[in-house]
């Protein structure tokens, strides 16, 4: 039987991350009431994706995990990315009425 590794983080680093949550929380509140026209909706969109991807590497502890581990999550964001592109490729080529 093979003997399992056993990775420890420091609460110094969740203390960090949790601190860079908060700042990002912060901006995001910061960006909401901003108008940056059509970006608006991508600077959001960025601040969650940073914030998703700490908790993901951290708090679900996918950065000390098996190989296997890594890649069901980029096979995730692979089929993510794929139904995001062929959403916006319908919405793109669709004609829209003219007012």
């Amino acid at each position: 039987m093979t003997e399992q590794q056993h990775h420890t983080t420091s609460t110094g680093t969740y203390y960090f991350i949790f601190g860079m949550l908060m700042i990002l929380t912060a901006l995001t509140v910061w960006v909401a009431y901003q108008d940056f026209g059509i970006l608006n909706v991508p600077l959001a969109l960025g601040i969650a994706t940073a914030k998703a991807t700490l908790v993901v590497l951290f708090f679900m502890h996918v950065l000390q995990s098996p190989k296997l581990t890594a890649l069901i999550v980029w096979t995730s964001i692979a089929f993510l990315a794929l139904l995001f592109l062929l959403t916006a490729s319908d919405y793109f080529t669709r004609s829209w009425p003219v007012a």
